[in-house]
């Protein structure tokens, strides 16, 4: 397996690895593969990318429709982070999820890549309303940890922190993490691939601010607004068939260079700077 200085990183998923949160569609995504393929850069100076994620899709739409197009640019290293739209579906089954999950583990490693790969934070500690799935998430956690452990795949245990739960690390949403916490996942996993000059200081708690959501009277209200405008057009969406992701391709379809350390969008304007890991 290979274990750097990495040639060509490939980077599988859904919105979290696309970079929703992190930028917009019309100044462009950055995200956590992107900022990830930086810091590999820094210890593997001739580093090409590609990045194969699209919003909205099930661990079973990245199997089908990312494996192949990820296989066929013979990665020597890559990520699979999916899964978090299944676990929101109402017939959740941990089992297929991460049976799909394994099974583009063991071709990517099989192919000769070093796979990567996160565990999830329990959404009822972001979003009170979502507390009846932390069963789901724990179930889930549980059968990303075996799968990976069966072929070797890293994981950035980002689930057993606190600091993951910090609500300046996510976007109003609760769902995307911001460009903060975007930052903190692609520490994690640099982290767990021992990158040169990564740490564990992505767990650590950010200074003490107001970044706690309000309770009482004002937390309800914040709840009412969040329902309103982003878990109900979101049920809008399933309950229509319908995902954020139709009509969308990959935003980094083949691999391109990283050049002085920095990720460059398709028409080879340079994505916006990341801020740092922590204020």
């Amino acid at each position: 397996m290979h274990t750097g200085p990495y040639e060509r990183y490939v980077a599988l998923g859904d919105s979290q690895t696309e970079g929703l949160g992190d930028g917009d569609d019309s100044t462009g995504l950055r995200g956590c593969a992107d900022r990830l393929a930086e810091l590999m850069a820094t210890g593997s100076p001739g580093l090409a990318y590609a990045n194969l994620a699209v919003r909205g899709r099930l661990a079973g739409q990245v199997r089908a429709e990312q494996l192949g197009p990820a296989l066929a640019l013979r990665p020597d290293v890559a990520t699979v982070v999916a899964g978090m739209n299944d676990l929101l579906r109402p017939r959740f089954d941990a089992d297929e999820t991460a049976g799909h999950l394994e099974a583009m583990f063991a071709e990517l490693t099989a192919g000769g890549a070093r796979v990567a790969t996160v565990t999830f934070p329990d959404l009822g500690r972001l979003v009170p309303i979502a507390r009846p799935f932390g069963s789901r998430v724990v179930a889930l956690n549980a059968r990303i940890r075996e799968a990976a452990a069966r072929h070797g795949v890293v994981v950035a245990e980002t689930d057993r922190n606190p600091v993951v739960t910090d609500a300046r690390l996510w976007s109003p949403d609760r769902l995307h993490a911001s460009p903060l916490g975007h930052a903190r996942i692609a520490a994690a996993v640099a982290d767990a691939l021992g990158l040169p000059g990564s740490d564990d200081s992505w767990t650590r708690p950010l200074p003490a601010a107001p970044g706690a959501r309000p309770s009482g009277p004002r937390g309800a209200l914040d709840e009412a607004r969040w329902v309103a405008g982003f878990l109900g057009p979101w049920i809008g969406r399933r309950l229509r068939g319908r995902s954020s992701g139709d009509g969308r391709t990959a935003k980094r379809p083949d691999l391109m260079p990283v050049g002085n350390g920095q990720v460059r969008t398709a028409n080879g304007r340079p994505s916006r700077p990341s801020p740092p890991a922590s204020p």
